[in-house]
């Protein structure tokens, strides 16, 4: 048994997975000056998984901090502060689904201008 959850790889890979991984992607998407449909698809859809994971690690976390004597991951993660840590994974989630959802709406409105180029009347 560890004496505190900050010093367990889990931490870790939640900070890796919450700050450093997601500010990639933005940047990416920031930087580039042209991006195709699919990348866009493959952001949003990381950025969901991303906030997966990031739920599932400070679900576990939380579950750690219970049994270790440390007071400061008690005040992290049991706490009325966790709440807050959910935030990050909330707003990854909300603009994944944003992307994916934006890729998808262009799809759709394209197959409907095509489908009524070729059924037209005229």
């Amino acid at each position: 048994m560890s004496l505190s959850v900050f010093v367990e790889l889990r931490f870790w890979v939640l900070v890796v997975f919450s700050l450093v991984l997601p500010a990639g992607i933005y940047g990416l998407l920031l930087a580039t000056r042209s991006i195709s449909r699919m990348a866009v698809l493959g952001f949003g859809v990381a950025l969901v998984l991303i906030a997966g994971v990031d739920v599932y690690l400070l679900q576990s976390l939380a579950s750690l901090a219970k049994t270790t004597p440390s007071l400061a991951d008690d005040a992290m993660f049991i706490s009325e502060l966790s709440i807050a840590l959910y935030v990050l994974p909330v707003v990854f989630g909300g603009i994944g689904v944003n992307l994916i959802s934006h890729v998808l709406l262009r799809h759709l409105s394209e197959a409907e201008t095509r489908f009524d180029r070729e059924h037209s009347d005229g």
